[in-house]
């Protein structure tokens, strides 16, 4: 099977019947986690039972994008004790936030730390990880390997290193947030949907999908700004799509 299930896309918190930031990527046999973000954690169960899973990558320390890594770990520490280590490719606070929420627990006992920015083989998947400007220490992940390029990069402003991480990539899941007043800001750590899609346009990706929509966001609204300067396909990342990516840009 090779699929990209979005298990939550909203920016911020999870309104009702939604969630947060996450995302299940299947590749022959390979399934990876990408960010685990509020509500995320039993659309992921629903799909993988045990969160029997390969590898969690989490790209920050913001709670949408991290905090059901909690329960992730509740569920192996309690639930299947002594199994094998998780491996969690993550920046140094993800770690730390987590730890504040339990500190009298190990972590290390279910997460085997393996720290980003950096670049990693997953299996057939090669990771690359690369720094991208937000309000904490944040990362792009794009995942390479024989008829699959993938990126993600959500929770990010404007930066050249965009170019790289979404060269070729089908889909570029990316930050649209479009939070009310964000580009009045002068440190522009968010993406709104039409700079998303002349990102995108300039990585030369084929296919866009966003992400991290504000709630309250018109989807349409937002494919219709990102097709403006986009010329491939364009879809809004929702609980429950699931992406063949044999057809990706179908």
């Amino acid at each position: 099977m090779r699929r990209l299930v979005v298990l939550g896309a909203s920016g911020g918190w999870a309104p009702a019947g939604q969630a947060s930031s996450g995302f299940l990527l299947e590749w022959d046999g390979v399934r990876i986690v990408l960010d685990l973000g509020y509500a995320t954690l039993p659309q992921l169960l629903a799909r993988v039972p045990d969160g029997d899973v390969d590898a969690v990558l989490v790209t920050h320390e913001h709670p949408d994008h991290c905090i059901d890594l909690h329960g992730l770990f509740r569920l192996r520490h309690y639930g299947h004790p002594g199994a094998p280590r998780l491996p969690l490719y993550c920046p140094d606070g993800v770690l730390d936030r987590l730890a504040g929420i339990e500190p009298d627990v190990d972590l290390a006992a279910v997460f085997e730390h393996r720290p980003l920015p950096g670049e990693y083989d997953l299996g057939p998947l090669h990771l690359t990880a690369l720094p991208l400007p937000h309000f904490v220490p944040t990362v792009g992940l794009r995942l390479v390997t024989e008829g699959l390029v993938l990126a993600y990069a959500t929770d990010t402003g404007p930066d050249d290193a965009l170019l790289d991480l979404g060269e070729g990539a089908d889909p570029f899941v990316l930050d649209a947030t479009d939070r009310p007043g964000e580009t009045e800001r002068p440190d522009r750590n968010l993406l709104t949907a039409a700079e998303a899609g002349t990102w995108a346009q300039r990585a030369g990706a084929r296919s866009l999908m966003l992400t991290h929509l504000w709630p309250g966001t018109d989807p349409a609204a937002s494919v219709d700004a990102a097709r403006a300067s986009f010329a491939g396909p364009v879809r809004v990342a929702a609980r429950g799509l699931e992406v063949d990516l044999d057809r990706a840009a179908g």
